[in-house]
């Protein structure tokens, strides 16, 4: 088999018939979130913050977004998580850190980044600039095929959750 038909996949008994570039993208997922997991977790710990978890560190993200406050289900929403819990705790590790601040309102509590938290992204954002967006502005794909590719991925999330809630059927 030449090189550019080559299957790269992790498991081949998925990888079978004639829709088998399904699981050459699943690898490609995997690949792909085990990196950017230890990139934020390594960028994260430049800023000065190592010891929070891939999670904490898009809950810290997202709640910082637009420097709006958010609930619990926004932020489940936003990030495609359907287990509160894991996000309720990074939550009340991001407070107990003095990273996020949180006001209740009735039933509903509302998170916003603190002045730290905020500094704390601002650092971030100055590491993610100087290792990973000069090396892509260098050589990596431009913004048109990486807003092609995001677009992709959204698609095919979509298809996912759609099959996920398939399978919940069965």
């Amino acid at each position: 088999m030449a090189t550019g038909n080559r299957r790269i996949v992790s498991s081949r008994h998925l990888a079978d018939g004639p829709t088998w570039e399904a699981s050459e993208y699943e690898y490609g997922l995997i690949i792909a979130y085990n990196s950017f997991a230890r990139w934020m977790q390594r960028c994260m710990g430049a800023a000065g913050m190592a010891e929070l978890s891939p999670l904490e560190i898009l809950v810290l993200h997202n709640a910082n977004h637009r420097n709006r406050e958010k609930r619990l289900s926004d932020i489940c929403f936003l990030l495609n998580i359907e287990d509160t819990h894991t996000v309720t705790y990074a939550l009340r590790k991001l407070v107990k850190m003095e990273l996020l601040t949180s006001e209740k309102r009735g039933k509903e509590v509302f998170y916003r980044t603190s002045d730290t938290g905020q500094a704390l992204c601002d650092r971030y954002r100055v590491v993610r600039e100087e290792c990973l967006l000069e090396p892509i502005e260098k050589g990596g794909p431009d913004g048109a095929e990486l807003r092609e590719i995001a677009a992709a991925m959204r698609v095919l999330s979509g298809l996912y959750d759609q099959a996920s809630r398939a399978a919940s059927s069965l």
